[in-house]
């Protein structure tokens, strides 16, 4: 079962800005990187529909909301009551949470034992689809440097940061070969194969 990564970056490999809060979710300035799935969905449709192909997801509690310590229940993600899934998301966390059921087919499930612990749990309910590792940074480089991911899907946006949440750093070890490269005026689509 493939297992891929889409991620949103700056040209300068940040995929957050600085000071990532509940007012700025991708962090100061960080809202560059998403412009081109807001201001040019049409050119982009392809590639926005394929991020939302999984069988099941996996993300980092930082992806899930802006708390750290003990949960607030009535948190309930970014997204709303449809989050935009439709299918079971593992969030990586250490404080133990009740699975959440959203609409449109979205349950949040609250993993406490690990990367490998979410993927095994992840693999059984995503049946003859892909996995997806769906963020942040932290999470992306932990899959990464341990060898669990198969494709790196990158989004680069026509953007320079210049700090923030370096999606890259410490993995000098990845081999990458690259698939294919599609480029749009806000941002190149850049899809990788893990090579091991």
């Amino acid at each position: 079962m493939t297992v891929t990564c889409d991620m949103m970056v700056s040209e300068d490999g940040y995929a957050a800005g600085v000071n990532q809060s509940l007012q700025h979710p991708l962090g100061e300035d960080g809202e560059r990187l998403a412009r081109w799935r807001f201001e040019r969905p049409d050119e982009n449709a392809a590639e926005i529909a394929a991020i939302a192909t999984a069988g099941a997801y996996i993300m980092g509690r930082n992806m899930f909301g802006p708390g750290r310590g003990e949960w607030d229940d009535e948190w309930t993600g970014w997204w709303g009551d449809d989050p935009p899934y439709h299918a079971p998301v593992f969030v990586l966390t250490h404080y133990p949470r009740a699975p959440l059921v959203m609409q449109g087919g979205t349950t949040f499930t609250f993993v406490t034992a690990g990367i490998l612990a979410a993927l095994e749990q992840a693999r059984a309910v995503a049946g003859h689809r892909k996995v997806a590792i769906a963020g942040g940074a932290a999470t992306a480089r932990q899959f990464l440097s341990a060898g669990l991911i198969d494709e790196l899907r990158l989004h680069v946006a026509a953007a320079v940061l210049g700090a923030g949440e370096p999606l890259l750093a410490g993995l000098e070890h990845l081999n990458l070969e690259q698939v294919s490269s599609v480029e749009r005026e806000l941002v190149t689509h850049v899809t990788y194969r893990v090579v091991r």
